[in-house]
């Protein structure tokens, strides 16, 4: 019985260790059109809503330089605050921005 219940919390602390990367990596993924663009960021309308999208960790201070109000673009992150944290940003035409 003892070895049961210590392979049960071993198989626990593996699955909970897992988690924040299996959430990262299945991240929210949304694709609409750029209303706006500021350095770190812009907003995008899915057709659904409006996301303030941060493009900071991958972007910079640059996102101007490579992102357009009206293109289509579609992001890959995570939601943190009010704000959606961008892991990528992939215009329609399969260019990554900010690579």
């Amino acid at each position: 019985m003892k070895l049961n219940v210590t392979r049960l919390l071993i198989l626990g602390v593996v699955v909970l260790a897992s988690v924040p990367a299996i959430a990262q990596n299945q991240g929210n993924s949304f694709s609409g059109r750029v209303q706006r663009v500021w350095e770190d960021g812009f907003r995008l309308n899915t057709g659904n809503r409006a996301i303030t999208v941060d493009t900071y960790d991958i972007c910079g201070d640059n996102t101007t330089r490579h992102i357009s109000a009206g293109e289509q673009v579609t992001v890959t992150g995570e939601f943190d605050g009010g704000e959606f944290d961008a892991f990528s940003v992939t215009k329609t035409n399969g260019t990554r921005v900010c690579q």
